[in-house]
C-alpha cells in the first residue's frame, strides 16, 4: 500500500511538470517555415514571419 501511494504522489507531482514541456500556448506560432509563406512574402528568420517581398 505504501509504494501505491508514493507512486501516486509521485505522478501527481509530475504531473504538471510534464504539460509544461509541450512549448507553452505559443509554441505552434513559431512552426512557421519558409515553404508555408504565401506567394510574394519571404521568411524573415529575424522576426520569424513572412513579410512581403521587395522588389528591386
Amino acid at each position: 500500500m505504501k509504494i501505491k501511494t508514493t507512486l501516486i504522489a509521485l505522478s501527481l507531482t509530475l504531473a504538471p511538470t510534464l504539460a509544461l514541456a509541450g512549448g507553452g500556448c505559443n509554441s505552434e506560432k513559431t512552426k512557421i517555415s519558409a515553404s508555408s509563406c504565401i506567394e510574394g512574402t519571404v521568411y524573415d528568420a529575424a522576426t520569424g514571419t513572412c513579410i512581403p517581398q521587395t522588389t528591386s
